[in-house]
């Protein structure tokens, strides 16, 4: 079953400004400017809502997202954009998309290899961006990578290693072999020295979170609730910011959700103090995109002080997701949803149904008059997994 962690100290709902209002819609001005850009949907599960007794559940669906099938194109692509306006004297809202991938753009700036580690989806995003811009691009892979994933990568003209390493160990090999080969490193995470391009890729992820709020917005509906998986804490401190930018006080509750094969930050706000804690070892968990054991400190503040509750869970509840999500009640839309895309939708389902989570049912007060937010981060990005959960059952590699 999952562990849950109710924080000693009321949410502080921190307006950081890195995540405000204004950079959001700079960040969506940008992604707007890309071919193929379009609002991905915000599908909402009615008759699910009624089965638990709460009055909606929304689900932003990532897997439209410019046909890569995971929201991580919006931080790589808007982080590369940066740095290139950056070499080239500019401010990104004073320029487009058009401009930057321009043979004379190109000329200017010359030969670029950007690198990154990935468990999939970043490196994809970033092989993307790469292909788009006329650069090269490096990506390394930890052990026991899919092979799908690799060849999605390297469908984009990217090079990829899977190293016999984790996925932290592979963050430190690709700085130094960035250093050492004067590659552009694009990372998600951060750490002394390294923080401007990590905080432009959380930047680039406040695109989905205006998206998913202005459509909610839309219907003339506020979450009271909001589901967001932790990797590194990129994408769930960004987002939670900015929601809190968005609703003040009336901020609605946010849960953190985990492997807990890589909770570091779960364990993280158990510890309580302003060291996180890192988590070591394989990291062996289906949620690949999730699997990292050391939290993006740009992120820790946030991460810290936002939520409501942390959960660390095992990986039978992402598989429960994916099926509820794939095949959903007559009358729902269905979400093809990947490993890491669906522990929100697992979770709440857990939530809401089993007797041993009953304090925290009524801690997080879900009731009739609940509208819960979560994200399916990727689609079905692991086919062969996709079916192994969604046809037969199981819940582990």
């Amino acid at each position: 079953m999952p562990s849950f962690y109710i924080p000693k100290n009321q949410p502080k709902y921190i307006t950081d400004t890195n995540f405000s209002l204004d950079e959001a819609k700079k960040t969506y001005n940008f992604h707007k400017q890309i071919p193929g850009y379009v609002v991905t949907p915000l599908t909402s599960l009615k008759n699910y809502a009624d089965s638990v007794s709460v009055k909606n559940v929304f689900v932003k669906d990532e897997s439209y997202r410019f046909n890569l099938d995971a929201f991580k194109v919006l931080g790589g692509s808007y982080a590369i954009a940066n740095f290139l306006c950056q070499k080239l004297g500019i401010n990104i809202e004073d320029t487009t998309f058009e401009k930057l991938t321009s043979d004379e753009t190109r000329k200017k700036i010359g030969d670029i290899t950007f690198a990154t580690t990935t468990d999939g989806n970043h490196g994809r995003g970033i092989a993307w961006a790469s292909e788009k811009l006329k650069q090269k691009c490096v990506i390394n892979m930890p052990k026991g990578t899919v092979e799908s994933r690799v060849r999605n990568i390297e469908a984009h003209g990217a090079t990829v290693t899977v190293l016999d390493k984790n996925y932290d160990e592979c963050v430190r090999y690709t700085d130094e072999q960035s250093k050492k080969h004067g590659w552009i490193i694009v990372q998600d995470t951060s750490w002394e020295g390294y923080t401007e391009i990590p905080m432009w890729i959380m930047q680039g992820y406040l695109t989905m979170a205006k998206e998913a709020i202005d459509q909610i917005e839309s219907m003339n509906e506020k979450p009271t609730h909001v589901f967001l998986q932790s990797g590194v804490g990129a994408m769930s401190g960004a987002v939670m910011s900015y929601i809190a930018n968005y609703y003040g006080d009336a901020c609605p509750k946010i849960i953190s959700v985990e492997p807990n094969a890589a909770d570091c930050v779960y364990r993280s706000a158990l510890k309580n103090d302003d060291n996180p804690v890192p988590v070591t070892g394989d990291l062996a968990s289906i949620m690949a995109g999730l699997c990292c054991g050391e939290v993006n400190m740009l992120s820790w503040d946030i991460l810290r002080s936002v939520p409501s509750l942390y959960i660390s869970s095992p990986d039978l509840h992402s598989a429960n997701g994916m099926r509820i999500l794939g095949n959903p009640l007559k009358g729902d839309t269905a979400v093809y949803s990947g490993e890491s895309g669906a522990i929100g939708m697992g979770i709440l389902d857990y939530i809401m149904k089993s007797g041993n989570a009953k304090e925290i049912k009524k801690y997080l007060d879900l009731n009739e008059k609940s509208n819960i937010l979560m994200f399916s981060t990727e689609g079905i990005t692991d086919p062969v997994m996709y079916r192994k959960i969604v046809w037969y059952g199981a819940y582990s590699k």
